[in-house]
């Protein structure tokens, strides 16, 4: 009895650095990768194939299954392929290609009525205008328009940025102090106050924090100057994964103010009022008043925040009035 006639399976084919395809005809993956790699002019040897659409390797039995002219990626040994994702990465890591793709986007994008379509090539416009590598004011005048002609480098204002929003959170807690009374609470409060100022000045009002060319463990960006948001004060993380970059550009720099330096435990409503509380009966010297340091100006309650994952209703935290008197109470 004769063996069933096997059905020659029409594909397109191309590598993973080529986007030019190929038809190529194969009754076996075996021969569809003899084949392709013979165009191609790449070795057989550990090769495999995928799906284009979203790199999903194929098998012997997946490929008789495929319809006809589906496209497909010829991967030589040690390559990997993250679907069209990785056309775009190719093409964003290459400079001769920018011109090009802008370009090209544009037109798309003056013609395009697709929202989703619209949104996408609006950020790859955005994003491609990118000059994060470039420091010096003198290279790239365009992110300092308006700012102070006393800032000569990108790192040197996003710190003062930092120290801005810092002592603003010290202003904020001069101006309750002035509403605390009796008079003896006021002046005991006002000590704790001087103290926090004498400590932010030397550390330079943790200007840090935004400072890209600062230590690892005390900055909240890359070194390439991206930051991530950290989701609101009542999660993990942010699982819309906001992030920016306000070194790439004017715009970008623009758009990073409306972030937030979010109190997890908030400064009016918690930690400003149970700090005149526990100021009622004692003197500065005899509460933990780096405790209170810790929580109005450090990361270890501030959190970089997306403004749609800044939530401005009171925090319900675990962590209430209570819990921080009495930590409050400990002697330094």
């Amino acid at each position: 009895m004769s063996k069933p006639q096997q059905t020659t399976k029409l594909v397109k084919i191309r590598s993973a650095n080529d986007p030019s395809k190929f038809g190529v005809g194969a009754t076996t993956l075996n021969e569809l990768i003899k084949k392709s790699g013979q165009l191609l002019k790449i070795p057989v040897s550990g090769a495999r194939v995928c799906l284009y659409e979203d790199g999903t390797q194929l098998t012997e039995e997946y490929f008789l299954c495929l319809p006809f002219n589906t496209e497909l990626v010829l991967l030589t040994k040690g390559q990997h392929w993250d679907g069209f994702l990785s056309d775009i990465r190719r093409l964003l890591d290459v400079d001769r290609y920018s011109a090009q793709l802008i370009d090209e986007a544009k037109k798309l994008l003056s013609n395009d009525q697709s929202a989703q379509r619209r949104k996408v090539l609006s950020d790859l416009l955005f994003n491609l205008k990118d000059r994060s590598d470039i420091e010096e004011r003198a290279e790239d005048g365009d992110w300092f328009e308006g700012l102070n002609s006393r800032f000569k480098t990108k790192s040197a204002f996003m710190k003062y940025n930092c120290e801005s929003r810092i002592r603003g959170y010290l202003k904020e807690m001069d101006a309750f102090i002035r509403t605390v009374n009796p008079a003896r609470q006021q002046a005991e409060c006002r000590k704790v106050l001087d103290m926090m100022a004498a400590k932010l000045r030397e550390a330079a009002y943790n200007g840090c924090y935004f400072d890209r060319t600062a230590k690892d463990a005390h900055r909240l960006c890359s070194r390439q100057g991206w930051f991530t948001c950290q989701g609101a004060y009542d999660v993990e993380d942010c699982h819309l994964l906001h992030s920016i970059n306000p070194y790439g550009n004017r715009e970008s720099r623009i758009l990073f103010s409306t972030w937030n330096l979010d109190h997890m435990i908030e400064k009016k409503r918690t930690i400003l009022p149970t700090l005149a509380q526990a100021l009622q009966e004692r003197k500065s010297g005899d509460i933990n008043a780096d405790y209170f340091y810790r929580l109005l100006f450090t990361t270890d309650n501030l959190r970089l925040v997306h403004i749609v994952c800044h939530k401005k209703g009171a925090h319900q935290l675990a962590c209430d009035r209570r819990k921080i008197y009495k930590a409050a109470k400990r002697t330094r």
